[in-house]
Parts: structure tokens; sequence; C-alpha cells
């Protein structure tokens, strides 16, 4: 059986590899831009990777614990098609969701956009501190 997987899975790579790597199918992919998410101490930190992305065109939104940026990059309109030499810039309505690990305070998450990275600062939600019981 493991020598026909073999061949089906380098039947499967020969025929759409070639199409899933080439960097102008970005059509079959979309656009999805870099993010990073990491923990500090009291919150959340997400940096995405927006090159091209007006300020205007980003759109955030926290439903419980499910984070959502999405937003436009637009394209050159004046050069024509035919005048392209390479074309490996992507273009268009990008949108990404992740789980954050807990749910949060959606009032005092903070965004700030500058040189094209998107940066958000989710507090963690306050934590009842333990309390002690003294036995009587």
């Amino acid at each position: 059986m493991t020598p026909f997987r073999r061949r089906f899975d380098s039947l499967f790579d020969d025929f759409f590899g070639d199409l899933l790597s080439d960097p102008r199918a970005d059509w079959v992919q979309g656009w999805n831009p870099k993010v990073d998410i990491f923990e500090e101490d009291d919150q959340f930190v997400v940096k995405a990777e927006l090159p091209g992305v007006e300020k205007d065109k980003i759109a955030i939104d926290v439903d419980g614990r499910v984070l959502t940026v999405k937003g436009e990059r637009s394209g050159e309109k004046e050069v024509k098609e035919k005048n392209y030499y390479r074309r490996e810039c992507t273009y268009g309505t990008f949108q990404r969701s992740f789980t954050l690990p807990e749910e949060t305070d959606s009032e005092k998450n903070k965004a700030e956009y500058k040189d094209g990275v998107l940066k958000l600062n989710i507090p963690k939600p306050e934590t009842s501190k333990a309390k002690k019981i003294t036995v009587q």
C-alpha cells in the first residue's frame, strides 16, 4: 500500500505543485498578510504586516475570543496589464481570524498602524484574586 500512496502523492504534487508554488498564483490562494501573535504579562500582542493598505481600509473586530482583521489593498489603476514585465504584488481584500486564549475586554483594546505594520494590544482580563479562607 505504501508504494501506491507514494505514487499517488507524487502525481498530486506534479499536477498541483507548480500551480500552488508559482508566485503568480495568488489568485488561487488569495492574499493573507503575515501575522505574529504573542503574549506578554498583561496583554496579547498582534502584529500584522499590511504594506500598502490605507488606514481607513482596515477593520478590526473582537467577538468573544475571536479576533478578525480585514481590509483591502488597492492596486495600481493607471498601469495597463500589457506594460508589466513582472507582477508579484497582490491586491484585493483579505480577512484573517484568530482565536485568542481568553476572552478580553474589547473596550480596552488598542490599535496602532505605522509604516505598514498594524499592532494590536489586547489586555488580558483581570482575574479575580484568590481569597484566603481561614479555618475556624
